[in-house]
């Protein structure tokens, strides 16, 4: 358990040194500033992704500034490829004590136009696919009796959240990950594993780039943001790297909206 007064003179609260993580989804975007502020805080970080050269560059960028990172292909939708990522990691660095499961696509499409093709792949990713790397890891991280589990979903989520016209899918898998999160979080604290969700509003990455390709659709959806702007990835990696140290020991089950004020607006 945290505890600052025991901590080394000069040490910071957030230091992961002697950690290793996890990062789906690591290539670009909120993935990638997960994966660099997790390694610059002192944790070994594995970069996974569909592309070995994509998650190839961002450990050089990791390794440059002197941390350890290891690079792996991934599909997280596929169990074999997910098993295989955690037994790489564990044999390159000997545990796993955070998975920031980060993988995750949004293809927009009317409902009524929608394929049931195009509904699984997102699911299969979204939710499956945490699901998938959650169990991997969770295995490891029991054997030891500790464990951070991060889960990333999105203020669509439902609920709580918000319903968003013509991304049903995405909507289903991000309320599905918060509600897999909270079973977990009760399953998982017996082992001294932690599981919270993230769920970030509009953040300047890759997948918004065609919202933002439109004045129009980007203004709407601002209007409806307090401080009407779009959030930084950096935002989001701020409470990732909070949530994967001890400073956050007695949370579990908990969904931390950053959306700038999108849902309480």
């Amino acid at each position: 358990m945290a505890n600052l007064k025991n901590k080394a003179p000069n040490k910071s609260p957030w230091d992961l040194t002697g950690q290793v993580a996890i990062v789906t989804g690591a290539r670009r975007g909120m993935g990638r500033t997960h994966a660099l502020l997790l390694a610059k805080a002192g944790a070994k970080v594995a970069v996974s992704d569909i592309s070995q050269e994509d998650c190839q560059k961002i450990v050089d960028e990791i390794k440059k500034e002197g941390g350890q990172g290891l690079a792996i292909k991934c599909d997280v939708s596929n169990k074999e490829e997910v098993e295989e990522m955690v037994k790489k990691t564990v044999e390159e660095f000997g545990k796993i004590d955070i998975l920031v499961n980060n993988a995750g696509i949004c293809q927009f499409k009317p409902f009524l136009e929608m394929t049931e093709k195009e509904w699984d792949k997102t699911i299969d990713i979204n939710l499956k696919g945490y699901f998938l790397c959650a169990q991997a890891c969770a295995k490891e991280m029991a054997k030891q009796k500790y464990g951070k589990i991060i889960n990333i979903a999105s203020v669509a989520m439902g609920q709580q959240g918000i319903g968003f016209p013509n991304i049903v899918h995405y909507c289903a898998s991000k309320g599905g990950i918060v509600g897999m999160s909270e079973a977990l979080a009760v399953e998982l604290a017996p082992y001294n594993i932690t599981v919270n969700t993230v769920s970030p509003g509009l953040i300047e990455t890759p997948m918004i780039a065609s919202i933002k390709q439109d004045p129009k659709t980007i203004e709407a959806m601002l209007v409806r943001v307090p401080m009407h702007r779009v959030g930084k990835p950096e935002e989001v990696s701020n409470l990732v790297l909070f949530l994967a140290s001890d400073e956050s020991s007695y949370m579990t089950g908990s969904v931390i909206v950053v959306d700038g004020g999108w849902l309480a607006g």
